[in-house]
């Protein structure tokens, strides 16, 4: 796991501006550096050492050192390649998979990427056609940012080397914030800085002559196959399983697990055959995971290691997680990540992690809303619409709220797993609202791709595509690379996703559970209690915390400030904080999206100011 940067073109200082961009995310990488400079690029490269720790500094060059590559990632099937490429006559100089990528490149230039199997962003230069070119992984697990600066390409692992290229000026888009309000992550393809944009997931490019060429490699579809039995699929699911896991524990150092009370890292930690996993937690009942942690590494003969994360720890440390993101996520759970993350730090330099298994088997509870809003939606849509439009003029009662999401279609209702602010509402809050984009807009191409699968298969269509890149992803890179630790995730595999896009809608959402086969497969290595355990996320007290003085003040106080009046009416936003602690509404996330925004700002326009 690794960080790259650089920029096409050359210029006076470039190994100066180099040397800048490569300090900037040295928590990417602190074990190493390396550079590559000629008069048609240069690339950047920090090493966290985790394969071939000896052999495997980048940058790496072919045999006739006439092209380059940095990559950051892990390929998992890298040996199987290699011998591919050796029987084909490619003379390898390490046991390195950055080396596998460059050779596997001249074999096949962009139809390598459907080959691989593993977390990537890298770049190629190409110093024959004068050519760079770079890929992201299928699902968007490492990052890759880039902006055109005076006709040339200037890239990163993170925005924060960007932002070092003389003469890039920082400027806050606020059509970024807009709908962040009510997607809580950044998701428009420009990021909250003007002119720095995102490679999607499954993408590659070519840049030359200052022309940026993307496109797509890859793209995931579900196919239900009706004609194997639940049987055949926990098989299929588990048989996958342990062989990613696997896979991802292909390393020359130790691998730890990171250990929820939820039944996919359990599911991971269970099967993974190592000897550590990490835990953290608060103090508050509903919300500490550490026991049932603990309980289950003791039935598994694993030592866990675990942090029960303090109200001050959390609250100190929410500028620094913002400075690390990027760019601003609303996901109060991203702290948590950066404790766990510290803690593992500690110990281990790779951790597994349970993400993606929520989207690939139907695991969010909001899966079941669908078969929870039949009677209504089997209404003509006439008349959900006027029994909708009636329970908004009613008072808070039970009931009104599902005929309101009742009365919605499900591209209306659904964008994700979370849903902050309607546009009404960031118009009425937002000091200059643009208008761009209605949720609709955003979603509704992704949509259309779907449009004949049943609802639940749509609504993991979408968070495969947005939520878990957003939100799922990002925090989980960010948090992890800030303690340089790498995070691996074997359920976001090619040949995972394989068996879970066959998986029929009633082995994944029932009346029983979500991830219903899965959670099968997982019988298989864990306790009922958790095998069975219901979606928690990552619980983190804010409703609790923003009812008290010190941090009512603390949000308070930046809901005042010059920042927030830049951006919004400082009354409006107030209100939300004022209801909350009266008890009248819980606007807990509403106001946690506003303010995660206020201290990222505060990171990258007022600090740096």
């Amino acid at each position: 796991m690794c960080g790259i940067c650089g920029f096409t073109g050359r210029l006076m200082t470039s190994e100066e501006i180099l040397e800048n961009m490569m300090n900037k995310i040295i928590h990417r990488g602190p074990d190493s550096g390396g550079k590559h400079i000629d008069d048609g690029v240069s690339m950047g490269f920090r090493r966290l050492s985790i394969i071939d720790l000896e052999g495997g500094t980048q940058p790496i060059y072919n045999e006739n050192r006439d092209m380059v590559i940095t990559f950051n990632g892990e390929i998992y099937n890298h040996q199987e390649l290699r011998e591919d490429l050796i029987a084909k006559g490619h003379v390898m100089g390490s046991h390195a998979d950055t080396e596998v990528l460059l050779h596997g490149y001249e074999e096949y230039g962009e139809d390598l990427l459907p080959k691989l199997r593993g977390m990537f962003a890298f770049v190629i230069w190409d110093s024959k056609t004068k050519t760079l070119f770079g890929a992201r992984d299928f699902f968007g697990i490492k990052p890759f940012y880039y902006s055109i600066q005076n006709g040339n390409l200037v890239y990163g692992s993170e925005i924060k080397s960007i932002l070092e290229y003389p003469g890039f000026k920082r400027e806050v888009n606020k059509e970024a914030l807009e709908n962040y309000l009510t997607f809580q992550y950044s998701v428009l393809p420009e990021t909250f800085f003007k002119g720095v944009f995102k490679l999607p997931p499954a993408h590659c490019f070519t840049f030359k002559d200052g022309k940026m060429d993307i496109k797509r490699y890859w793209e995931p579809v579900f196919e239900p196959d009706h004609t194997k039995s639940l049987e055949q699929f926990v098989d299929d699911i588990d048989n996958a399983m342990q062989d990613s896991i696997k896979k991802h524990k292909i390393s020359d150092v130790e691998v730890g697990s990171f250990l929820s009370s939820g039944v996919d890292s359990s599911y991971v930690a269970a099967s993974f055959h190592g000897d550590k996993t990490f835990t953290v937690g608060f103090d508050y009942e509903k919300y500490n995971e550490i026991d049932y942690a603990k309980a289950l590494s003791e039935k598994i003969h694993i030592d866990n290691y675990n942090k029960l994360i303090s109200k001050d720890e959390y609250w100190d440390v929410i500028g620094k997680v913002q400075y690390h993101m990027d760019e601003p996520l609303a996901d109060p759970s991203a702290i948590a990540l950066y404790f766990v993350s510290q803690t593992a730090a500690k110990h281990v330099k790779v951790s597994l992690s349970g993400e993606g298994a929520d989207e690939f088997f139907g695991g969010y509870n909001i899966y079941r809303e669908p078969h929870d809003l039949l009677p209504l939606t089997r209404l003509p849509r006439p008349v959900r619409k006027a029994m909708g439009a009636v329970a908004k003029k009613l008072p808070k009662v039970k009931g009104r709220n599902y005929l309101i999401r009742g009365s919605k279609d499900l591209q209306e209702r659904f964008i994700g797993n979370a849903f902050m602010f309607q546009e009404e509402e960031r118009e009425k809050i937002l000091k200059a609202p643009t208008g761009n984009y209605h949720h609709m807009e955003l979603t509704r191409p992704y949509y259309d791709k779907v449009k004949d699968q049943d609802d639940v298969t749509k609504m993991q269509y979408i968070d495969i595509h947005f939520w878990l890149i957003g939100d799922i992803l990002l925090k989980a890179d960010k948090m992890s690379m800030a303690h340089s630790l790498e995070v691996r995730v074997p359920f976001l595999d090619r040949k995972v996703f394989d068996i879970a896009r066959t998986v029929p809608t009633e082995y994944k959402v029932n009346k029983e559970n979500t991830k219903f086969a899965m959670r099968q497969a997982a019988h298989r290595y864990l306790p009922d209690m958790v095998a069975e355990k219901k979606k928690l996320g990552f619980p983190v007290p804010i409703r609790i915390w923003l009812k008290e003085d010190a941090y009512y003040n603390r949000v308070k106080t930046a809901f005042e400030s010059p920042a927030a009046k830049e951006f919004f009416k400082s009354e409006e936003i107030i209100k939300y904080l004022d209801e909350h602690r009266a008890g009248k509404a819980d606007n807990s996330r509403k106001i946690w999206t506003i303010y995660m925004f206020l201290v990222w700002h505060q990171q990258f326009f007022e600090q740096a100011a």
